[in-house]
């Protein structure tokens, strides 16, 4: 037992670490690819990924009604809404206040918990859920005088808001679903809701060089390691650890997006940003004490 929760919590950093250098990725890239089209394209990598996954760890497949519907719930909510606002934000902000605002989604959980799955939160919970707004509050004050920085700050609440959302839908769906088919599902509908809009405004991709080695690597790694590699190992992790537990290894990706965003962004570390990541860094913390 002991060991499982080692190797999960070594699954868990892994894919966080791995989001928290998706930002700085994204960051780099939307300014040849807007944020729409980058996601439908990291979708498009992802999707035979997943899908190679699947079929050599010859998972059994599941169809039933409600099962499915909530499977396309979780694609539009948080494959497409989530992912899009993500990307969106980090554009109009930094990879920074990307990767710190959205490790805030833990906290949101608890509150969609309640509504959906009528797991009562704990005054540890709430005390978590302070923390974290607090966490969210510092970072985004100091640039509500930029007006672009502030609707960033507002795509990124979303995204952490219907991640959370997302997140618990997928505990709603039976035990016995693969949770590889859940992810491709997601990852499939989400193709399938972009799509009209990509050829719709199917110029903004005719510019774009694919054969640049820049862009290639940066498609490669959004969607094979940030998506379909990284969401494996987070399924992994989140079944061999207490799903309580798993709030805490998001830390990693704040920790890890500001720090590559400075490194090769330039984004400068001030105040705000380490005061945010340790309230939000604490509100993870509480949660998984309190349980």
């Amino acid at each position: 037992m002991k060991q499982n929760k080692i190797i999960g919590a070594l699954y868990l950093s892994f894919a966080a670490s791995i989001w928290g250098g998706m930002f700085v990725i994204v960051k780099d890239i939307v300014g040849q690819i807007s944020p729409i089209q980058l996601v439908w394209l990291r979708y498009l990598v992802a999707a035979p990924v997943l899908l190679l996954f699947c079929l050599v760890m010859r998972i059994d497949w599941h169809w039933r009604k409600q099962d499915v519907g909530l499977m396309i719930l979780i694609g539009l909510i948080g494959n497409t809404l989530s992912i899009v606002t993500q990307e969106t934000g980090t554009w109009l902000s930094s990879a920074q206040l990307g990767s710190v605002v959205t490790a805030a989604t833990p906290a949101f959980m608890v509150l969609f918990s309640w509504g959906l799955l009528k797991v009562r939160p704990t005054r540890g919970d709430w005390l978590s859920l302070i923390f974290a707004m607090l966490g969210v509050i510092c970072i985004v004050g100091l640039s509500f005088s930029v007006r672009g920085v502030l609707l960033g700050a507002l795509m990124l609440m979303i995204a952490a808001l219907t991640w959370a959302l997302m997140s618990v839908l997928i505990r709603k769906v039976s035990p016995d679903v693969n949770a590889l088919q859940v992810t491709l599902v997601g990852v499939l509908v989400a193709l399938i809701t972009l799509t009209p809009w990509v050829l719709m405004h199917a110029q903004v991709l005719a510019g774009v060089n694919f054969f640049s080695l820049h862009v290639g690597l940066s498609l490669l790694y959004l969607g094979a390691i940030s998506t379909a590699s990284a969401f494996v190992m987070w399924n992994v992790g989140f079944r061999k650890m207490a799903s309580n537990l798993s709030g805490l290894f998001f830390l990693f990706q704040p920790i890890v997006g500001a720090l590559l965003g400075s490194v090769f962004l330039g984004e400068n570390l001030g105040i705000g940003f380490v005061l945010g990541t340790v309230m939000i860094g604490v509100s993870i913390i509480v949660a998984v004490k309190v349980q």
